[in-house]
């Protein structure tokens, strides 16, 4: 690694915690993010010198809490300074901030900074797009290209969500037990929105949205390392790696989506299932189930299965059905038909899906399965309406392909009889 990427790579490390220190003592995100943007430019410029610090993110807080503090100076010369306790104190001693790194403060502030972008008043695009700016220093233009709009309409957005969150006045103190755990899981469901960002693609926007499903374990893991006893932070990160390793057998050489069921499985990255699994299991031990934890455990059925063929479809129907009570969803249940097909035949699974029309009517994977089980039944001509509705509610234009496909079959065959298939 050279030594540029070395720093960059320890600075993107130190991010959160230096963000959530540095919101702490400032009370606010635009100065925060300025101190440690300054305090990053020193890096640069102190570090291939001198050699890396001790603590690179106390290195950091230490820094940018002092540049923070001279910018607040320039701009107050003819207002009177903050109060002493709004800026925190002003001893310029790295040992001690080291140690406050190690105790308490450490774990509030991440949470505190992660819980800051979750906040309630934004629409979920601007908590994820608040997040990847705030504690993970994804650029705007990386952001943009990502959520496929122009720089200066993600910059407004961004902006205008920083702005939502210093008029609602968000209270900088320390958790208590109770909102932890409320913040807890707003943390949680906003990591898990921004995986399924990057995981909702086809494969010419792969490459500019795969970074959000990194970055999305990589918070995962954050939480993990700050929650290390709470099994649905386990089931958590343990769903995100489990569904990113089959990323390198999800598209075809020509772009088209390749259903789980056939794709390689030895693309499949080893090294984050056997992540995945060890995470599945332990959760498990702690006998305290939740939906992230279920949802795991299915994608585990399906990593540990060695062909398509030898997947555990009766398991996955009961944690199906286990999810459907836990979090009670149309979408819950249509993913559970694709397993009762398996067991019970597509007739079954099609009386499941029918009374869900109504509310999925905008939705692309109900009537491409609702499709595919026609097919199976024979009924070509109900099938073809399904999936052409399915065609004008693509999200992508891989799934409008694999839909015609589909509909080829038909054409070519009459009615198929091929199996129902399984989510990408």
């Amino acid at each position: 690694m050279t030594e540029l990427a070395w720093i960059s790579s320890t600075i993107n490390t130190a991010r959160p915690q230096a963000m959530g220190a540095l919101l702490r003592y400032f009370r606010d995100l635009d100065t925060a993010e300025e101190a440690f943007q300054d305090a990053c430019l020193r890096a640069l410029k102190n570090w291939p010198q001198n050699g890396p610090p001790r603590d690179p993110a106390a290195w950091l807080i230490f820094v940018g809490r002092n540049s923070g503090i001279d910018a607040v100076r320039k701009r107050a010369k003819q207002a009177p300074m903050p109060e002493e306790d709004q800026i925190s104190d002003l001893e310029d001693a790295e040992s001690d901030m080291a140690e406050r790194l190690d105790g308490a403060h450490y774990r509030d502030d991440i949470l505190r900074l992660l819980f800051i972008c979750c906040h309630p008043d934004l629409p979920p695009t601007q908590q994820i797009a608040v997040a990847l700016r705030i504690v993970s220093g994804i650029t705007v233009k990386q952001i943009a290209r990502a959520f496929l709009v122009g720089e200066s309409a993600m910059e407004q957005r961004i902006t205008r969500a920083k702005a939502r969150i210093a008029d609602a006045g968000v209270p900088f103190e320390t958790p208590g037990a109770v909102e932890r755990s409320e913040r807890l899981a707003a943390v949680a469901a906003m990591v898990y929105l921004i995986f399924n960002e990057g995981y909702s693609t086809n494969s010419g926007e792969a490459p500019a949205r795969a970074p959000l499903c990194e970055e999305a374990i990589r918070l995962a893991r954050l939480l993990l390392r700050l929650f290390q006893t709470e099994p649905e932070i386990m089931g958590l990160t343990a769903l995100l790696l489990l569904q990113h390793a089959r990323a390198p057998a999800r598209f075809d050489e020509n772009g088209e989506i390749v259903l789980l069921e056939d794709q390689d499985r030895s693309l499949w990255s080893r090294k984050m299932i056997d992540e995945g699994l060890a995470l599945v299991d332990k959760a498990l031990r702690h006998r305290q189930p939740g939906p992230y934890q279920v949802q795991a455990a299915i994608a585990a059925l399906h990593a540990r299965a060695e062909k398509a063929e030898d997947t555990d479809w009766v398991e996955i129907d009961l944690l199906y059905g286990l999810l459907e009570q836990m979090q009670p969803s149309p979408v819950v249940t249509l993913n559970r038909a694709v397993a009762v097909s398996k067991v019970r035949g597509p007739a079954e699974a099609l009386a499941m899906i029918e009374p869900l029309e109504q509310r999925l009517s905008g939705y692309f994977h109900f009537f491409g399965l609702k499709g595919g089980l026609l097919m199976q039944l024979d009924r070509g001509e109900e099938a073809r309406v399904a999936f052409d509705r399915a065609i004008a509610l693509a999200n992508t234009a891989a799934e409008a392909a694999h839909i015609r496909m589909h509909i080829d079959r038909l054409m070519r065959d009459g009615a198929g009889r091929g199996p129902a298939r399984t989510a990408k």
